[in-house]
């Protein structure tokens, strides 16, 4: 369908997962799609499977190694999609992640609280904050935050990543209505869970998973469940949306 023709996107965390299905979803839809990671293996590995992907749709993906807390890093990365292809268009801002360090507030270390605010939060301002003089130098653009269903409801044990994606739902709102003017859309997408190899990594506890299972209305989600959003996200199908936290959580939120 070619609805990102003519696109340029920065997918950060692309090298698996979420990440990788979103930059391969893009890349189909004709979009030209710098994948960022700090993992060279798997991040070039995504973008040998978006190019695999593209087919004739015109779409293309380049790999380049970032660290997304480190804003000359950033810098670099959206320096290539100038360089390469000439514009940015779409930021999707989809590294960060949780890990079983973490826990109530009492009890979760000082340095989790920090790893999961430095990646998921502070990342997400970074990527922004390097990647908006180019979505404006060409008109407009649309930035894809990943915040989560902890950001919207009560989900306990969880606190540090919680606090980031709360920050990240927040921030969302607020840079829509400040960047609105210069026609640059600011959503986020709050994912339920999402079976990727590092959340099944996250199991330890049948009994945990059968549980939250059983809460998820239509069951646990996939990556392409998200990169889907994404694409709409990213298109001119949602000119008028910004400012949103979208849930994509298999009624996880009104049940």
């Amino acid at each position: 369908m070619n609805r990102l023709d003519g696109k340029v996107a920065l997918v950060t965390g692309g090298g698996g997962g979420i990440g990788r299905a979103t930059a391969t979803r893009f890349a189909e839809e004709g979009a030209k799609v710098i994948v960022a990671d700090i993992d060279k293996t798997e991040g070039e590995k995504s973008a040998e499977v978006a190019n695999e992907s593209a087919g004739n749709s015109g779409g293309q993906a380049v790999f380049v190694c970032t660290d997304v807390t480190e804003s000359n890093s950033v810098a670099a990365a959206v320096a290539v999609a100038q360089e390469k292809f000439g514009r940015l268009d779409i930021l999707h801002n989809n590294a960060g992640g949780s890990t079983n360090a973490d826990g109530p507030i009492d009890e979760v270390p000082d340095e989790e609280f920090w790893r999961a605010i430095k990646l998921d939060l502070y990342g997400t301002f970074v990527c922004c904050r390097n990647a908006i003089p180019a979505l404006r130098a060409v008109g407009g653009g649309s930035i894809i935050n990943m915040s989560s269903v902890v950001a919207l409801m009560a989900f306990p044990g969880r606190d540090a990543y919680t606090a980031a994606k709360g920050g990240i739902a927040a921030i969302t709102r607020s840079s829509a209505v400040h960047y609105g003017p210069d026609k640059i859309r600011v959503n986020a997408i709050a994912p339920t869970v999402i079976m990727t190899d590092r959340v099944k990594g996250l199991f330890s506890d049948d009994k945990l998973r059968d549980k939250l299972e059983k809460m998820h209305v239509l069951g646990f989600g996939e990556a392409i469940d998200i990169a889907q959003m994404a694409v709409y996200l990213a298109s001119d199908e949602s000119r008028l949306v910004t400012g949103q936290v979208f849930p994509v959580d298999s009624g996880l939120t009104v049940k």
